[in-house]
C-alpha cells in the first residue's frame, strides 16, 4: 500500500483567519491526503523549513489579507533558498481577477480565488501531486 501524499497548508504573515484553510485541510484529508497544517500567522521561512521537515509533496497557502503576492512570491524565494524548489506551491483565498495572472507569474502552480469548490481544488492538487491513489479515498 502507498502512503498518502502528504501536503502542507499554511497561513503566512498577520492574517489570523484560519476557517477556510481547515476546511481545505480537511477536504483533502477525507480526499486522502496527510495534512500539515501549520496555523495561523506562520514566516515563511517557517513555512519552507517545515514544508522540507515534513516532506511534502506541495504548499497550500491561504491568504486573505491582501499580501498574496508579496507572500507568494517569498515562500516560493523561501522554498528555493531551502533546496526544495521542487515543491509546487498553491495560492488559495481572497485573489482578485487581475492578480490571478500575477501569480502565476511569480511562481504559482495554481490560483484558487475564495469560492473555488472544494473538488475543484482537491482535483488540481492531485494532478499536481501525481496522487491517483488519493482518488480512490474521495466520498462522494
Amino acid at each position: 500500500m502507498t502512503p498518502p501524499v502528504r501536503v502542507l497548508v499554511a497561513k503566512p504573515g498577520l492574517d489570523g483567519h484560519d476557517r477556510g484553510a481547515k476546511l481545505v485541510a480537511r477536504g483533502l484529508r477525507d480526499a486522502g491526503f496527510e495534512v500539515v497544517f501549520t496555523g495561523i500567522r506562520r514566516r515563511v521561512d517557517d513555512i519552507a523549513t517545515t514544508a522540507v521537515q515534513e516532506d511534502v509533496a506541495l504548499v497550500g497557502l491561504s491568504i486573505l489579507s491582501g499580501a498574496h503576492l508579496a507572500l507568494t512570491r517569498r515562500t516560493i524565494q523561501a522554498l528555493r533558498a531551502a533546496g526544495a524548489d521542487d515543491i509546487p506551491v498553491v495560492v488559495g483565498g481572497t485573489i482578485p481577477a487581475g492578480d490571478v495572472d500575477r501569480l502565476y507569474e511569480a511562481g504559482a502552480a495554481a490560483v484558487y480565488p475564495t469560492g473555488t469548490a472544494l473538488d475543484t481544488i482537491v482535483a488540481g492538487i492531485r494532478v499536481l501531486t501525481a496522487a491517483p491513489e488519493a482518488l480512490s479515498n474521495t466520498e462522494d
